[in-house]
């Protein structure tokens, strides 16, 4: 979902709790894990993003979490509350 500059790939709602998920995704180690491109301006653009999403939406006072999916091949790996 875009949304102004930024991009959210995945929204979820469970028990009142707001999950705000990036996925990232690699063939192979060869340029790093996915888990290492999700570097910290990447991490602070995806929840600026999601803060101005919430507000828009109306749940900004809502818990927001901020979990990432891993895919490496045919790898993957689901991190909860990641940043």
């Amino acid at each position: 979902m875009r949304h102004g500059r930024g991009e959210i790939d995945l929204i979820a709602e469970k028990n009142g709790i707001v999950a705000i998920v990036e996925v990232k995704t690699r063939r192979d180690s060869a340029f790093g894990s996915p888990a290492q491109a999700m570097t910290p301006h990447k991490q602070r653009t995806v929840r600026a993003t999601a803060l101005r999403w919430a507000t828009d939406n109306g749940i900004a006072s809502r818990r927001l979490r901020f979990d990432l999916v891993c895919i490496e091949g045919t790898r993957i790996d689901v991190q909860f509350d990641a940043f």
